[in-house]
């Protein structure tokens, strides 16, 4: 049975990045690995009105946003450039909670970019080179010999720079709801709007 997540205003608080941050690091308890903990549903819109959706990473998450990297290059990195709207949702079953957000989008800095890559295993840093993310290619030669060649023109390098077309994406929250899950069916719905440097919190019916 899924466990029951009470909300209650004189818990969470006047803001909402607060209890975000806890379920998340309570998430990583349970199972430390990224897809187990940190997985989130980012969505876009193409310029013809297309909707899209996807399974990314939450790498980072403070009072500016929800951070995930990616190629910029790629669909979503095309269709969620600086200015455009998102909307991402993570859903914690084992805690019984979910977390949608809402609003603009922006990239991170050069710097927070270049230290997050910094982190990722050699593999990983090499890939960012490779793949022309979401580009129509042959055959799956077609990696395999992208790699051959970027493993190759790194060979002996102690560090791989970050590509340019690779970085963070913020998602600025103007809006985010808090859910907790109620055996009832009565779910908890917490819902923040920002207003300036403030949230307007307001209970909503399941």
């Amino acid at each position: 049975m899924r466990p029951e997540l009470e909300l209650f205003e004189s818990e969470i608080g006047d803001e909402p990045i607060s209890a975000v941050r806890a379920w998340w690091m309570a998430a990583r308890e349970i199972d430390p690995s990224p897809e187990g903990s940190s997985a989130m549903a980012v969505a876009s819109v193409g310029a013809d009105g297309s909707p899209s959706n996807r399974i990314v990473l939450l790498r980072a998450l403070d009072e500016r946003g929800f951070v995930f990297y990616t190629n910029y290059e790629g669909r979503k990195g095309s269709e969620l450039v600086p200015g455009n709207r998102s909307a991402l949702v993570i859903h914690w079953a084992e805690l019984g909670c979910q977390v949608r957000a809402e609003g603009a989008v922006e990239h991170v800095s050069s710097e927070e970019s270049d230290a997050y890559f910094a982190t990722r295993p050699r593999g990983h840093q090499i890939g960012a080179w490779v793949s022309p993310q979401s580009s129509v290619i042959d055959d799956r030669a077609f990696l395999v010999n992208r790699l051959a060649e970027i493993e190759t023109r790194f060979e002996g390098a102690e560090e791989i720079p970050r590509p340019e077309h690779w970085g963070g994406i913020r998602l600025i929250p103007g809006l985010i709801e808090l859910w907790g899950n109620r055996s009832d069916r009565l779910h908890d719905r917490l819902r923040f709007t920002r207003d300036g440097d403030n949230w307007i919190r307001e209970r909503l019916a399941p």
